[in-house]
Formats: C-alpha cells, structure tokens, sequence
C-alpha cells in the first residue's frame, strides 16, 4: 500500500472556511465518483484546526505556515497511480479533478507525492 499525499493550501482569495467547505462537500464526493477508475482504495482528508496553537508549534521548531490541509489517497502500489493516468478514463478524471482543485487550491504552494506508511507506535 502506497499513499498520494498532497499537503494544501488555499488559493489567496479563498476564506478558510470557504476552503474547508468545498473540500469536503464538492471535492470529496468527486474524488468518491472516480476512485475506482483511479484506483483510489481510500481517501483521507485532514482539516487544519484553526487557533494558536499551530502558530506557536510552528515557532517552536523555525518552522513555515501550516499548511491548511492534507489529502491522503491509498493505492495498492505505485504502479496503480501510473496505470490509471495511462488510460483514457484515468485521464479524464484527473482532469476534472484538477480543474475543479483549481478553484481552492494553490497548486504552486502545495506539494504533492508518493509515500509509504512505516507505523512505529500503533
């Protein structure tokens, strides 16, 4: 299992709630319609929590802005991320996806990539 983690950040004219808001009632349930033809075995969004604490966590340690969320999407291997951007449907749906992304997310400041979960504690 290989995880697609991609850490978000709102586009500047984009209110946090506005974000947090199309992610999860406009942008899931697209993601929901294409995870078979994208291979997808399951989706995980994680909400940055507003308040203080992420700013004094991130000066404790010299470290950047928060980001305002992250995506987790599961697939079997990485091989599956490649083979559905290989067909045409797979391109379809990451078309659409993207373009509908566009709207809230800040593409140029929100890395994407490919990930193994090595659990220590669990």
């Amino acid at each position: 299992m290989v995880k697609l983690v991609f850490c978000l950040r709102r586009r500047p004219d984009v209110t946090e709630e506005e974000f947090h808001r199309y992610w999860r009632e406009e942008h899931a349930p697209l993601v929901v319609r294409h995870a078979s033809t994208l291979g997808i075995r399951r989706y995980v969004q994680l909400h940055t929590v507003s308040g203080p604490l992420n700013a004094l966590l991130a000066a404790t340690r010299g470290g950047p802005e928060a980001f305002d969320g992250v995506a987790e999407l599961w697939f079997d291997d990485a091989a599956d991320i490649a083979a559905s951007a290989g067909t045409d449907e797979g391109r379809v749906a990451a078309a659409e996806l993207a373009a509908v992304e566009e709207r809230f997310i800040d593409h140029g400041r929100s890395p994407l990539f490919v990930a193994e979960e090595h659990v220590v504690i669990g």
